[in-house]
């Protein structure tokens, strides 16, 4: 299948997203697709599935125009779309969502579960997926619910793949099994779409990179052509040096405390660990060691069952996220949709939102203080936005990252902890969220980051906590920091 769009233009009131866009994908080629957030490259594709409509220009499909009412005529006609965000059923098994809408039946209409199982099955071997089918959705994490996604378009046998930030959320063993099923895909004359902000990957898999700024196609060319300086420059209009910023902040007294915590679900056990403040504390750790668990827990979004938590040299009971907030504890969250914004409030409104009590006068909000307090932090982290009062729901995936952060910046917390802080962010964008983390060190913030990018937990971090199985099996100092010596820990070894 060979695909042309040609100039093609889109406007979201008057907002325009896409200015004269060309793009070509052809059989059994890997097209890498890149940009800034805001850039318009998911917005290029979710014109190309048919979920928007363009304002301008062509789609040619083997040179015949095509123009495709919704994803559901585009997935028939051999089109996929694994979307940066997904498209699940919380509360429906693991099974229910692989075949929603394409369910397999027998004779009279009867599910025909056992080949429905079959199938899944086959599909999760090839991935090298052990998940049980009867579990629900909601149980799993972020990236086990990722590679559910990727098993539902690879089940549509399409000749055409999107993959929009597919690995954000995937360890290095699934990324390495998705690597593998890619290149089969590609010797099956499969034409991938690779959107991604994770360089390395750009280069170990596409043979063609098209970059977007701005809502232009600034430059197509042979990935063995170019190199990664290059890419950024086109991306961000400009070099960007010292990927990771120089850490000033002195190192101060101990903030919080973390005293043998268990969870009550049993995820993790026997935790103790301290951030001093001006500290960054990395952890580290492979999907599923239970490094999310213990923020949750820490944050009072899921049960303690043992231990203590001390702030500033008071011990604090924490039963809810409300109590956190009040005893200065801010948690950016590795599920932005569902748990860190109200997609349907505005930007203004999901920035003020743990911060709202400092803004009542006399019974009333201020409006005014508050819009300024917004458009402040609107301004510092250059979250691309008509105004405040835009709904957050309808920006890129990094501008909704920026809004989780500023809410945090905002709050003035005393320990803040960031679970994957730049999943699905642009190059330049992570830089900027990288001197935020200093900046906020030192102003004497005490911040703890989980991040699977081990290049970046290293970079960012004064010490590296490495959890196993639910328990903390090494820490390191920023002297000592060794990328074996971390996956030495996280495996289990010494």
């Amino acid at each position: 299948m060979y695909v042309e769009m040609k100039n093609i233009s889109k406007s979201f009131g008057t907002n325009q997203v896409l200015r004269d866009v060309t793009i070509m994908l052809k059989s059994g080629e890997i097209h890498a697709l890149m940009g800034e957030n805001g850039a318009g490259k998911s917005t290029l594709m979710n014109i190309l599935t048919g979920l928007h409509k363009k304002d301008a220009g062509t789609i040619l499909i083997d040179g015949q125009e095509k123009t495709f009412s919704g994803p559901k005529e585009a997935e028939e006609f051999g089109i996929s779309f694994i979307h940066q965000e997904m498209n699940s059923w919380p509360q429906m098994t693991v099974l229910e969502n692989l075949f929603l809408n394409n369910e397999l039946k027998k004779p009279f209409g009867l599910l025909d579960t056992k080949k429905m199982r079959e199938v899944a099955l086959h599909h999760f071997n090839q991935l090298g997926i052990f998940l049980d089918l009867d579990k629900e959705l909601e149980e799993l994490s972020v990236g086990q619910q990722q590679m559910i996604e990727i098993t539902k378009a690879l089940m549509t046998d399409a000749k055409i793949l999107i993959m929009d930030e597919p690995t954000a959320a995937l360890s290095d063993t699934e990324i390495k099994a998705l690597f593998k099923i890619i290149h089969q895909l590609k010797a099956r004359d499969v034409a991938i779409v690779y959107i991604s902000h994770r360089m390395e990957e750009i280069f170990q898999i596409s043979d063609v990179i098209t970059v977007m700024r701005d809502g232009l196609s600034i430059d197509t060319s042979k990935t063995s052509e170019t190199d990664v300086n290059e890419v950024v420059r086109k991306m961000v209009g400009r070099e960007i040096s010292d990927y990771y910023p120089k850490k000033t902040a002195l190192i101060g007294d101990v903030v919080f405390t973390a005293d043998h915590l268990t969870g009550a679900n049993g995820a993790f056990k026997d935790i103790s660990f301290k951030v001093r403040s001006g500290e960054i504390v990395g952890f580290s750790g492979l999907m599923g060691a239970g490094r999310t668990e213990i923020m949750r827990g820490i944050f009072g979004l899921d049960p303690l069952r043992a231990g203590t938590i001390t702030i500033e040299g008071e011990e604090k009971k924490i039963e809810s996220p409300a109590k956190s907030i009040q005893n200065g504890i801010g948690f950016l969250t590795e599920d932005r949709k569902s748990e860190g914004l109200v997609l349907d409030f505005s930007v203004l409104d999901n920035i003020t939102l743990p911060s709202i009590d400092g803004f009542i006068k006399n019974g009333l909000v201020d409006k005014k203080t508050e819009a300024e307090f917004a458009e402040l932090l609107i301004q510092r982290l250059l979250i691309k936005v008509q105004s405040e009062n835009d709904i957050v729901g309808d920006l890129s995936g990094g501008n909704q990252q920026k809004v989780v952060l500023a809410k945090w910046i905002g709050a003035g917390p005393k320990v803040l902890i960031l679970d994957e802080p730049t999943r699905g962010v642009d190059v330049g964008a992570k830089r900027e969220i990288y001197q935020l983390m200093n900046e906020l060190a030192d102003r004497g913030v005490g911040i703890i980051v989980v991040s699977s990018d081990l290049p970046e937990v290293m970079g960012v971090s004064d010490r590296i906590v490495v959890v196993h199985e639910g328990k903390i099996n090494g820490e390191l100092q920023k002297e000592d920091f060794d990328q074996e010596k971390i996956m030495t820990y996280a495996t289990g070894g010494k």
